[in-house]
C-alpha cells in the first residue's frame, strides 16, 4: 500500500512539497534581524518551533513510509497482481485530482493568514465541506463514465468508495490546518500512526480475503476517518460551522488561484497514469504504478517531511527577501544532498532491486524506473519552489507554470507511450520537466529574488557526487553481479564516494560562515603578550 503521489489526505498538504533543520536554522537566523520575538520574550522562538516540528515530521514520515514500503512488498508478492494495482492506480489518480481542489484552496488561509484564525475558521469549514460534498456527488454520478474513458470499467466501484476521502478531507481541513500552523507535528505523528495502523491493517485483511483493489479503497476511507477524529481532538473547538459573506469572498479570492495551481500540479504528476491506462492497459499500468511508487521514495521520505513545515516557515520569511533567498537555497541544498544518492542507486540498480524486493514477476517495472528517478529529483526541487512562491504570494506565476507544464506534457506522453511503452512515458516526463519547466521555475524564482547562482550553488556538490556514484555503479555491477551481497557492496562504495564529494558543502548546508568557525590554535598564537609592568599593576 505504497501510495505514490498522495497529498496528506486529511489536511490537503501536497507531498507530491521540500531540509527541515535547514529551514529552522534560516528562520532562527532571521529572527534577530527582524526582532520578531522582542515583544514576546516568553514565547518560544519561531526557529525552535520549526526545528522541533521538522524533527517530528521527519520521524513521522520515515516511520510511516517504511511501513507503507513493507506493506507494498507483502501485497505485491502475495496478494495482488499488476491488474489490481492498475485499477488502484486509476482510482488513486482521480482521488488526487479531486483532493487538489475539494476545498477551493481556502484551507491554506488557516496556515497563511495573519491574526486569529478562529475568527474565519467557521467560514472556511463551511466552504470546504460544501465544495467537497458537491465534488463527491459529481464523481459518484460520473464514476462509470470516468472508468470507461480510462479503459478500466472495473474501477467504477473503487472510485465511488475511495473518493469518500474527499468528503472527509473537506471536514478535516480546518483542524489539520491549525496543527500545521502551530507546527504541532508531534501530535500529527500520533494521528498518522493511528491512520496507518487502522487503514493498512484493514487493507491487508481485505486483500488476503480476495477484495482486490477495493481493499485499498476501504482501508483509505477507514484511515482517513481516524485522522479526522484525531485532528479534531488535537485541535478542539475548530469544527464549528459558520458563515460570513465578506470573509467568504476574501477566502475565495485567496484560495481559488491556489486550488487551480494545485489541481494543475497534481494533474501534471498523475496524467501519465491516465495515459498509460488508456493506451497500454491495466497490466502495463500496474507495472508503471509500482515503478512510480519506487521513484517516489526519496520524495516522500525527505521532501514530504519538510513540506509540512516549509510553507509555514517560508511564510514567516516572506517579508525579508534576503532571508527568504538564503532559506530557499539552503533548503534546496539539503534536500538534494539527501535525495541524490538514493535516486542514483535506484536508477542504476533498477532491475536487480525490483527483482530482489518485489519478485521476478514485477521486473518489467524496471524499464521506466531510471527515468522516473530523474523525474523524482525534478519534482523535489519544483515542489520546494512551489511552496516558496505560494508563501510570497506569486500565485499567478504558479498557475501559469503548472498550466504550461500540463499543456506540453499531454501530447508528449501520448506519443511517447505509443513509441516506447512505459519507458517512453517516463522519458517524456523528464524531457518536458527538465527542458521546459525547470527554466520557467528558475525565471519565476528569479523574479521573487532567488537568483540562479544561489540555486546552482545549492545543487553543485550533490550533482557532482551523483555523477561519481553513477560511475561507480555502472563500473562495478558488471564485475560484481547483482546478488544481494553485490548490491550491498556496490551501494556502500558508491555512498562513500558521494560522501567525499559533498563534504565541502557542509558549512553551507548548516548555515555556518567559514569565517565564523573557531580557530583555537590561531587564537592562542595571536593572544596579546602581557608586559611585566602590566603584571605589576
Amino acid at each position: 500500500m505504497d501510495i505514490a503521489r498522495a497529498p496528506d489526505s486529511a489536511t490537503g498538504e501536497t507531498s507530491d512539497a521540500p531540509a527541515p533543520p535547514l529551514v529552522a536554522e534560516v528562520v532562527e537566523a532571521v529572527e534577530d534581524a527582524q526582532a520578531a520575538e522582542a515583544a514576546e520574550p516568553a514565547a518560544p522562538s519561531l526557529g525552535r518551533k520549526v526545528r522541533s516540528a521538522a524533527r517530528w515530521s521527519l520521524i513521522n514520515t520515515v516511520v510511516l513510509r517504511l511501513g507503507n514500503f513493507a506493506t507494498g512488498i507483502v501485497l505485491a508478492r502475495f496478494a495482488l497482481g499488476p491488474a489490481e494495482w492498475g485499477v488502484y492506480g486509476i482510482a488513486q489518480t482521480v482521488l488526487l485530482v479531486l483532493l487538489s481542489a475539494n476545498e477551493l484552496g481556502v484551507g491554506l488561509a488557516i496556515v497563511r493568514w495573519e491574526g486569529d484564525p478562529r475568527r474565519f475558521a467557521p467560514t472556511v469549514l463551511t466552504l470546504s465541506t460544501l465544495s467537497s460534498g458537491l465534488l463527491y456527488v459529481a464523481l459518484f454520478a460520473s464514476a462509470p463514465t470516468v472508468a470507461g474513458l480510462l479503459d478500466s470499467p472495473d474501477a467504477a466501484g473503487v472510485l465511488r468508495v475511495m473518493c469518500l476521502c474527499v468528503l472527509i478531507d473537506g471536514v478535516a481541513q480546518v483542524p489539520g490546518g491549525f496543527l500545521t500552523r502551530e507546527f504541532a507535528q508531534g501530535k500529527r505523528m500520533i494521528i498518522d500512526g493511528l491512520n496507518f495502523v487502522v487503514g493498512t491493517g484493514l487493507t491487508l485483511v481485505l486483500a488476503f480475503a480476495g477484495w482486490g483493489a477495493m481493499s485499498f479503497a476501504v482501508g483509505a476511507v477507514a484511515g482517513n476517518v481516524v485522522t479526522l477524529i484525531g485532528c479534531a481532538l488535537a485541535a478542539p473547538g475548530t469544527l464549528k460551522y459558520g458563515w460570513n459573506p465578506e470573509q467568504a469572498r476574501a477566502l475565495l479570492r485567496f484560495g481559488l488561484p491556489l486550488a487551480g495551481a494545485s489541481m494543475l500540479a497534481l494533474a501534471v504528476v498523475n496524467v501519465d497514469t491516465m495515459v498509460v491506462g488508456a493506451t497500454l492497459g491495466n497490466i502495463s499500468l500496474g507495472f508503471y504504478v509500482l515503478a512510480f511508487n519506487i521513484s517516489g521514495w526519496p520524495v516522500r521520505i525527505i521532501s514530504e517531511a519538510a513540506r509540512r513545515v516549509s510553507f509555514a516557515g517560508f511564510s514567516r520569511l516572506a517579508d525579508s527577501p534576503q532571508a527568504l533567498a538564503q532559506g530557499f537555497s539552503r533548503a534546496l541544498g539539503v534536500l538534494m544532498t539527501g535525495t541524490v544518492p538514493l535516486c542514483v542507486l535506484l536508477a542504476g540498480l533498477a532491475e536487480p532491486v525490483i527483482r530482489l524486493i518485489y519478485g521476478a514477476q514485477w521486473a518489467p517495472a524496471a524499464a521506466a524506473l531510471p527515468w522516473l528517478m530523474a523525474l523524482g529529483l525534478i519534482r523535489i526541487g519544483s515542489e520546494l519552489a512551489y511552496d516558496c512562491l505560494v508563501a510570497v504570494g506569486r500565485r499567478r506565476s504558479l498557475f501559469l507554470v503548472q498550466g504550461l507544464w500540463l499543456v506540453a506534457l499531454i501530447p508528449v506522453l501520448l506519443v511517447a507511450a505509443r513509441l516506447n511503452g512505459t519507458a517512453g512515458v517516463a522519458q517524456g516526463h523528464v524531457l518536458v520537466a527538465g527542458g521546459l519547466v525547470v527554466p520557467v521555475f528558475l525565471i519565476a524564482l528569479g523574479r521573487g529574488g532567488i537568483g540562479v547562482a544561489r540555486i546552482a550553488r545549492a545543487c553543485a556538490w550533490p550533482f557532482l557526487g551523483g555523477a561519481v556514484m553513477a560511475a561507480v555503479v555502472l563500473g562495478l555491477e558488471p564485475l560484481l553481479g547483482d546478488g544481494p551481497l553485490a548490491l550491498l557492496s556496490i551501494g556502500t562504495i558508491a555512498l562513500a564516494g558521494y560522501t567525499v564529494c559533498v563534504l565541502p558543502s557542509r558549512d553551507f548546508l548548516r548555515g555556518v560562515d567559514p569565517g565564523d568557525r573557531p580557530h583555537r590554535g590561531r587564537h592562542r598564537a595571536t593572544a596579546p603578550v602581557r608586559s611585566p609592568q602590566q603584571d605589576l599593576r
